[in-house]
């Protein structure tokens, strides 16, 4: 009965004896039900207070530790034409193995002696370079002779100037003594002329008076000439001394130019020297490059550029290598929210694509089929997928990773942060908050600078 009267019957009339009434109203209904359900409350509470491992996942590949163990390509730094495989796809190479052989394309190329005639002409400069430097020695040598000759005919000019200016004094010295002689004859002219005048002298005697007196001033004239000549013959010596001096300068400058042309030759010869022994020995390593050689030990993973007369320019990829020697490491990328979370040596799980694994984030200890990792770099800049790249490297610590991953595999990591009740970790997912600020000891949050 519902007991929706306003007269319940309950009341009035006793349903006790009755079995429909003892199985609807003395029977608990759910009772274990509602039992579950208490202790599922109870179990999930305690699983609320339950550590939960804050965590940083990120997802990544497989690669090596070294940039020069990483997967590379084989370019040739001179264009060619491909004459001659020396390896197919998958065969392992050592360091300096012949790869394959090209041949030349550019014309300027093509001479097959072309070494041979390019030491031809640095010797033939050499020879050259040789005779210049004979005629710089011969010139020098023309240099010092003229040099003394000249001081010799400067020496010379020298003497003959002393003498003139002697002989210029001496005539100075005979022009005195005439003009004394003539005044001397003067007076004597003039007392005989008085005595003949006082019938003392005969006029025979004046005739002889002036005629020496005449010869006198003849030799006074005569003597004047000679010390013009004397002084005439100084300033010859002089004029001789500059004469001299001009001639040899200019012979001496001429030798000079000659032997700086031939200075400038020599120079320009062994300019040509050493451009020929530069392009000799740019030839030489030009044809050291026709051999594409492996630079280390690895593995043929492809040929790109295939067949037998194709055609390349420089810097075209022509085959890639794996290096054989090689230390693994993984490429992960985070967010820039968990950035500032991840430091340098710390510890990361990681799983593999293609290797079993159970993972439970927030309980590292119970998961199974990951491997452990640690921070070794840390990207200073946003890449293009918008987030950081962080490279990890084996914990020497933890299990060996398997042998069998190989390079370029896919990856996945987990970081490992603070332990915090299951409740907050769910109200901090609700939230969107970052995980708690993580700084763990010894650890560094930037690259060192070495």
């Amino acid at each position: 009965m519902l007991n929706i009267s306003k007269n319940p019957v309950n009341k009035t009339v006793h349903l006790v004896g009755y079995k429909s009434t003892d199985r609807v109203f003395h029977k608990k209904h759910y009772k274990r039900f509602n039992q579950f359900l208490k202790v599922f409350a109870v179990i999930m509470v305690i699983i609320l207070f339950l550590p939960w491992t804050q965590n940083v996942s990120g997802e990544g590949f497989l690669t090596t530790l070294r940039p020069d163990q990483r997967p590379q390509t084989i370019q040739s730094p001179i264009p060619g034409r491909i004459e001659r495989w020396y390896v197919q796809e998958g065969d392992y190479v050592k360091k300096g193995d012949t790869i394959l052989f090209i041949s030349e394309i550019k014309n300027e190329y093509f001479d097959p002696m072309l070494v041979e005639r390019t030491g031809d002409q640095i010797r033939a400069k050499s020879a050259s370079v040789v005779s210049y430097e004979g005629k710089v020695g011969a010139l020098n040598n023309q240099i010092i002779a003229l040099g003394r000759e000249r001081e010799l005919k400067l020496e010379q000019a020298r003497n003959k100037l002393l003498q003139s200016k002697l002989k210029v004094q001496s005539d100075s010295i005979d022009l005195e003594a005439a003009k004394t002689n003539i005044q001397i004859a003067q007076r004597q002219f003039e007392r005989t002329e008085q005595l003949e005048s006082e019938g003392l002298k005969a006029v025979t005697d004046v005739e002889e008076k002036r005629l020496k007196l005449q010869e006198t001033q003849a030799k006074l004239i005569s003597q004047e000439n000679k010390l013009l000549a004397a002084k005439n013959e100084v300033i010859n010596a002089e004029v001789e001394i500059n004469r001299v001096r001009a001639s040899y300068t200019d012979k001496i400058s001429k030798a000079q130019s000659d032997m700086f042309t031939a200075q400038s030759n020599q120079f320009n010869s062994e300019a040509q020297v050493t451009k020929l022994e530069n392009e000799k020995t740019n030839y030489e390593i030009r044809n050291q490059m026709y051999y594409i050689r492996a630079p280390q030990n690895g593995f043929i993973n492809r040929a790109i550029q295939g067949g037998i007369g194709e055609t390349f320019k420089e810097g075209d990829r022509l085959v890639g290598i794996m290096p054989s020697d090689y230390q693994m490491a993984v490429e992960t990328f985070v967010s820039p929210i968990d950035l500032p979370l991840m430091h340098l040596g710390e510890k990361v799980r990681i799983w593999f694509d293609g290797w079993p694994a159970i993972v439970f984030s927030g309980w590292p200890n119970v998961s199974y089929g990951t491997y452990g990792g640690k921070v070794v770099a840390i990207e200073t800049f946003i890449s293009d997928n918008g987030k950081y790249r962080v490279l990890l490297a084996p914990d020497e610590e933890d299990n060996a990773w398997p042998k069998d991953i190989r390079v370029g595999s896919g990856a996945k990591t987990i970081a490992l942060l603070e332990d915090v009740p299951i409740w907050f970790e769910l109200w901090r997912q609700l939230n969107g908050f970052p995980p708690n600020y993580y700084q763990p000891e010894g650890a560094q949050a930037k690259p060192v600078k070495k």
